[in-house]
């Protein structure tokens, strides 16, 4: 009995040690992340403001994603409340709030590359929805931010708990989007292509879609989410995925939050913004969508 105790005794604290070492290296990881500084060229466009320009920014903050996780006014709201994993609040992104010290070229590296203005990453920006969005389509946004009202609204600072830096350490939470960035090619903020109906136009308007489905569109569990939280949907054309859909149900799907079936699409998924995209593109979304290659549905 004695001896059984002992064994116990030892391997719970065996167990303790490994905790400590795993936690102390997972929090030394993680805040080398945290601090890293990254050196990015400064964007050095001029930012004028003219009606076209803000009426695009505005319908890039609309349809990009900005209003869907910084809030319908841009003030900031919680975006994901998982405990001890982390805390992330959105900033307000008027001239009352974090806007108010950035000039284009810091926007820029926020916008595309998740880098803040003291070079370190920002914790959960989609950097990858914006990377290679174009030098007008930033300055665009950028003016439209610009111009509105300023709001005095606060958020509380996000952070990331013990269980996330775990989690982190283990590649199972990416959080410092600036870690995976291609720095080089989001810096030279190439022309968008031509607004049409296309597959070329709809692969530019598709980068807002991979933050939560995935480089190839393919879906699955989404970055960032508790394990049971819904998975993101299969895009490509796959039999079991969008592979039976017409051009009508994308359309329908977008315009109205319904698949073929009726069934309601689930909240989370943006439709809502979306359904603010033109019909140019929302079918050279749906044109790109077709070309990519057939990814059978991941197993839940």
């Amino acid at each position: 009995m004695k001896t059984a105790l002992r064994l116990l005794t030892r391997l719970a604290a065996l167990l303790l040690v490994l905790a400590v070492l795993v936690f102390g290296l997972a929090w030394f990881r993680s805040e080398q992340a945290r601090n890293r500084k990254y050196e990015l060229p400064r964007l050095t466009l001029e930012a004028t403001a003219t009606p076209a320009r803000i009426a695009r920014g505005e319908h890039l903050a609309r349809t990009r994603g900005c209003t869907g996780c910084h809030g319908p006014s841009l003030l900031g709201e919680r975006m994901i409340d998982a405990g001890p994993v982390m805390q992330v609040y959105t900033p307000n992104l008027t001239p009352g709030g974090v806007l108010a010290a950035h000039d284009l070229a810091s926007f820029e590296h926020a916008l595309r590359h998740a880098v803040a203005r003291d070079g370190r990453p920002l914790l959960v920006m989609p950097a990858e929805d914006f990377a290679l969005l174009s030098n007008e389509d930033v300055i665009a946004l950028f003016v439209y931010l610009k111009q509105l009202a300023p709001a005095s609204a606060t958020q509380p600072a996000s952070h990331i708990g013990p269980l996330g830096r775990v989690l982190y350490l283990f590649g199972q939470l990416p959080v410092w989007k600036a870690e995976s960035v291609d720095h080089a090619l989001a810096s030279r903020g190439a022309p968008a292509p031509p607004a049409r109906a296309d597959v070329a136009y709809g692969a530019y308007v598709a980068q807002g879609c991979i933050g939560c489905h995935g480089a190839t569109l393919a879906g699955g569990h989404i970055p960032g989410t508790p394990p049971d939280f819904v998975a993101a949907a299969n895009l490509t054309p796959h039999a079991d995925a969008l592979g039976r859909w017409s051009e009508a149900d994308f359309l329908r799907a977008m315009r109205e939050g319904v698949r073929p079936d009726a069934s309601p699409i689930n909240p989370f998924m943006p439709w809502r913004d979306l359904r603010q995209m033109d019909d140019i593109e929302l079918r050279a979304l749906w044109a790109y969508l077709r070309s990519l290659p057939a990814v059978a549905p991941t197993a839940p």
